[in-house]
Formats: structure tokens, sequence, C-alpha cells
């Protein structure tokens, strides 16, 4: 299992989307990174991308709280309802400009996501999720 390869990006904020893109391609040139700023389309390709049980691909996801539409904890909601092999294979970390204790709280009670980022993503940040997952992958 291997998280270099895949990054999705949900954030309704398309400079946020394109700050981050340009991280993860200086820090993973050989990465396929996708964005959405619609957190709609965006569960609906997670769903159809990772539901295969045949497929090895897996995926980091850094997810927005604050959204119009769906926001982080409806997200998460729905995502509960996906089959398993997608939950096994998307590790979702919140990457928000909220610094609000509540919403802290909130994202370390649920069970899918794995840490809370706040932004600007930062090149040593995205390497140490990647580090961390890929040894607690290979354990």
């Amino acid at each position: 299992m291997n998280y270099l390869n895949n990054f999705i990006i949900i954030d309704d904020d398309k400079l946020n989307n394109k700050l981050c893109r340009t991280i993860l391609e200086k820090t993973y040139p050989d990465s396929k990174i996708i964005d959405f700023t619609d957190p709609v389309k965006g569960l609906q390709y997670i769903s159809d991308t990772f539901s295969d049980p045949q497929s090895e691909e897996f995926a980091v996801l850094l997810l927005d709280i604050m959204m119009p539409v769906m926001n982080a904890w409806d997200f998460l909601e729905r995502f509960d309802h996906l089959l398993e092999t997608v939950k096994t294979r998307v590790k979702i970390y919140i990457l928000s400009s909220s610094i609000d204790s509540l919403d802290m709280k909130k994202a370390q009670d649920n069970k899918y996501v794995e840490y809370y980022l706040i932004k600007p993503l930062t090149k040593e940040s995205i390497k140490l999720i990647v580090h961390v997952l890929n040894k607690k992958m290979s354990a």
C-alpha cells in the first residue's frame, strides 16, 4: 500500500486547491492529484474510484470544513455509508483555517479523520502524513 500516488483535495476555495496542488506536485511530482470545489462531486468520485474490491488504489483526502452545500461533517456522515473498501482506502485529513477547538475535537472524535491540519498545507506536513500512513500500513 502506498499513499504517495493519490491525493484528493475537497475545498470550495479554488485558490487553496491550487496552493495544495502546487505543494503536492513539488513534494511528490509523480503523484495523481485531483481537486473538487464541490464536495458532492468529490464524494461521488471517491465512491466510484475506490469501491472496486480488485483495485489497489489508495488516497489521502484533504477535506475543508466550511463549504456551502455540504460541510465536512455532512461529508463524513455520507462517507460513513460508503462501502468498507472505500473507507479503508481513503485516509481523511481535515485541512481547515478554523482554529476552533470544537472543530478540532469533532474531527478528533470522528473515526474517519486521521488528523486535523491548519491551513496552509506545507511540504513538511504532507511528507509527515505520507510517511506515517505508509509506515502504519506496512506494519
